[in-house]
């Protein structure tokens, strides 16, 4: 029998939510603000694969940050549609739309065959970390209400390799949500993200410049929670500094995914952002991967895995290979 014929379009943010629905049941546990705030990265980079009399059985996203960088994420086909060229349609029309640039994603443990086969190398296995809020807010913060937006984008440009002004001014203000950094002579010197999921809730970014400003900045971050549980996402190889558990009771509760990149030294990485908006489709057969560096961090934004890109991230005396991104 025939397949029917699937038609790829650009996605409407009215429809996004519909792809969180399908990510909520392939167990990411979305955050309740996610979509507003992804669309707002590049509301070109989202597409919807549908039958001709329009039943949607798929989605991928391709956000382009510029022309040198793209994420490819939130990659979903229907269980009952898989193994059928559908998911590969949808990878084309991304990979066509992302076009020359160099892209990144994170891998389910279920395609890290198919990675290995296009020239993939694990940089990391990750853990998903669960806890319980709670406990006193340290002192060192700001709200980062408080800093202005030209000095979080800043800051933020030295750990990410593109400017992302329309994403940064939603994620970093989400309702139920809080966001902390904190400053030193020159600048900020880390900052922080928590927000509202399906279920409890999730921190990244959290960007820092050393394990003690990443422990603050967890630490007030979760004091914001008491009695929710929380997720954080860390490099099986290196655990989380000791005084981010303090107080709270922690269990590793699950391998999600896998950093995959070339060359990909680990040095000082002391945490991942959290991992969702994958891949849920069959026979992935192409991927492409550029190089990068990142700075010391404590966490990705958009809580999720990436690949590093072509940028040298320089400015830092803390510079690692791993960068990060939306999670797209």
């Amino acid at each position: 029998m025939n397949s029917p014929k699937l038609v790829v379009r650009r996605m409407a943010e009215s429809e996004l939510n519909l792809a969180l629905e399908w990510a909520a049941a392939e167990g990411w546990n979305p955050g309740l603000h996610d979509g507003e705030c992804f669309y707002a990265a590049d509301p070109e980079g989202f597409f919807l694969g549908e039958f001709a009399g329009g039943e949607p059985i798929g989605c991928v996203s391709a956000v382009a940050y510029d022309k040198h960088y793209g994420f490819l994420g939130f990659y979903i086909v229907k269980p009952q549609y898989r193994g059928r060229g559908f998911g590969l349609q949808l990878w084309d029309a991304a990979m066509a739309y992302l076009g020359g640039r160099n892209v990144g994603l994170d891998g389910v443990v279920a395609q890290q065959g198919n990675y290995r086969k296009s020239g993939f190398k694990l940089a990391c296995r990750n853990i998903r970390h669960q806890g319980e809020g709670g406990g006193a807010q340290p002192s060192g913060l700001l709200d980062l209400s408080s800093v202005t937006f030209d000095e979080i984008a800043r800051y933020d440009g030295t750990v990410f390799p593109a400017a992302r002004p329309g994403f940064l001014r939603r994620w970093i203000r989400q309702p139920q949500g809080a966001a902390f950094g904190v400053q030193g002579k020159q600048g900020l010197e880390g900052y922080g993200v928590l927000r509202a999921c399906r279920r409890g809730f999730k921190i990244g970014p959290l960007f820092a410049d050393d394990p003690h400003i990443a422990g603050t900045l967890f630490q007030g971050l979760a004091s914001r929670v008491p009695g929710q549980p929380i997720f954080l996402d860390t490099p099986e190889a290196i655990p989380p500094p000791s005084n981010w558990r303090n107080g709270m009771a922690w269990s590793r509760c699950s391998r999600l995914h896998a950093c995959i990149q070339r060359d990909p030294p680990l040095n000082g990485l002391i945490a991942v952002s959290v991992l969702r908006l994958s891949s849920s489709v069959k026979g992935l057969r192409r991927l492409r991967v550029g190089h990068g560096h990142g700075r010391h961090l404590a966490g990705m934004l958009g809580q999720r895995i990436m690949v590093p890109v072509r940028h040298l991230l320089p400015q830092r005396s803390f510079e690692w290979t791993l960068c990060c991104g939306i999670g797209l």
